[in-house]
This record gives C-alpha cells, structure tokens and sequence, in this order.
C-alpha cells in the first residue's frame, strides 16, 4: 500500500472500526473505537445479549446505589456500561470509584479503560501506567497501554510492548488480537489477517477476537467470508447489517482521500 493511500485508509478504519464486531450483542454500529481493552473480566458479559446487558445494567445499576464503595460492583457496573456505549457514565463510575480505591490496581486499569474509551488517551496512559507494578508486570496492563499508545500514533512503541506482553503471556489470544488491530491502523491488512486468524485458532479466543477477523476480512472486500465468520456467533441479520455498514464506509474511501490531498496541500 503506498503512503499516499495511508491517510485514506486510516480515516476509513476509524470509522469502520466503529462498527459492533467485538461484542456480539447489537447489530447496529459502536460509538468508539477500540484496539483492546484492560481486562473484560468474564468471557459471559462479552457473550450477552442487548436485552441481557440491559437488565445487567439495571441490577448493578441498583447494587451501585445501595453501596457505590464496592469496588467489585463498581467494576461490574463500568463493564456492563461500557459495553452498551453509556462510556460517560462508565467513566463517573470510575472516577469516583479511584478515589475510592486509590491503590488499586483493579480500580486504576478500569479508570485507564475508561477514560481511554473517551478519547481520555493521555490521562488513561497515566492511570495503566499507575496500575502497573514494574517488578511484576501484568500482561493485561501491558497490553492495555500499547492499545492506547496504537490510539496516539505510536505504533512502534505499541508493538515493542506487544511484544512484551507476549513474553508475560504466550500465545495469549486477546493481545494477538490487539496486534492484528494494531497493524490495521497503519494500514497493513495482510499482517493483521495473519495475526488474527492465529489468535482465533487459540484456546480462550473469545467473541472479539472472531468478530475482529470479519472486520479484517472485510476490509479487504471479502464480504462474504466476513460475513460467514460474523454469523458463527451474530444473527443473520446482524452479521449482514454489519457488513452492509462496513461496504458503505469503505465506499467513501475516495471521499476522505480527497480530504487527505487537500490537506497536503494546505500544509
């Protein structure tokens, strides 16, 4: 791919990246984009349907009011809201549940989360790197913060700690992921393709890391295919929404190329 086609398509990934391919639980497009995340906890949430999530909500919701200085309620209660895209809320909870909880690294890595989830990416680099205990690394935290150093550009620095992570926790299917999508952001599909498609061979490969190789493969106008892994855990009709979307944000490329040479111009 040459450098002139690059910016186009990294204004195309996030927006396509946008879409709801990780969670499984909404056919209709995410608001955030997400290259990882700091510990999802529990394979079930991740599984949950709109419906489920919504009376997840609800309860912890509840249990939050009752006592909002549980740290384990309050994690629960960010999780639940981050996955129905209440990313602001999920953050007040956090923010109040660190001050709380001001040693703990559960409590910092959920505050990075969430801040990060709002665009917060400096500040969130701050609170993973906080969490992190350097004579006992923990490999969730070190992927953590190269996902949010992937969302400030730096993708050298992200896969030197990549790299790291995979050291702490081999063959680790969530930071593979976190790579392949890593390599989508410069541009490189091929790469990402052939991390993800290693990641979802892997034992613990959740619904996100299955969901990120559709995306993979539709970005490369395999429709079909990507629509054929999505539906292994989507409905039909969400799979196909999902693909539908992603055809329509790569229909603009042509769009954001012109923006990307008028800028050149300009500067």
């Amino acid at each position: 791919m040459s450098g002139r086609n690059r910016p186009a398509l990294r204004a195309t990934m996030l927006v396509a990246l946008t879409l709801a391919l990780s969670a499984g639980a909404s056919g209709c497009a995410n608001k955030r984009l997400t290259t990882g995340s700091v510990d999802r906890r529990t394979t079930p949430v991740a599984q949950m349907t709109e419906a489920d999530l919504d009376r997840a909500v609800e309860r912890y919701g509840k249990a939050y009011v009752r006592n909002p200085k549980s740290r384990d309620t309050a994690l629960a209660y960010a999780e639940v809201l981050s996955m129905t895209n209440r990313t602001n809320q999920a953050l007040a909870v956090m923010r109040k549940t660190a001050i709380y909880h001001p040693r703990d690294r559960a409590v910092l890595a959920a505050y990075g989360k969430a801040l990060a989830s709002v665009g917060k990416f400096d500040t969130a680099l701050d609170a993973i790197r906080r969490a992190q205990t350097p004579e006992y690394p923990d490999w969730k935290l070190v992927s953590a913060e190269a996902a949010i150093l992937d969302q400030l550009g730096k993708p050298d620095e992200a896969r030197t700690l990549y790299s790291k992570a995979l050291d702490l926790k081999p063959d680790e299917p969530s930071i593979l992921s976190n790579l392949g999508m890593s390599h989508v952001l410069t541009g490189d599909l091929k790469t990402a393709e052939t991390y993800l498609r290693k990641a979802v061979a892997l034992p613990g490969a959740d619904s996100r890391v299955r969901q990120n190789l559709a995306l993979v493969v539709g970005l490369q106008g395999r429709f079909a295919e990507a629509e054929q892994i999505a539906s292994q855990e989507l409905s039909r009709e969400q799979a196909e929404a999902n693909v539908t979307y992603l055809r329509s944000i790569l229909s603009q490329q042509n769009s954001w190329q012109k923006l990307a040479d008028a800028k050149d111009k300009k500067g």
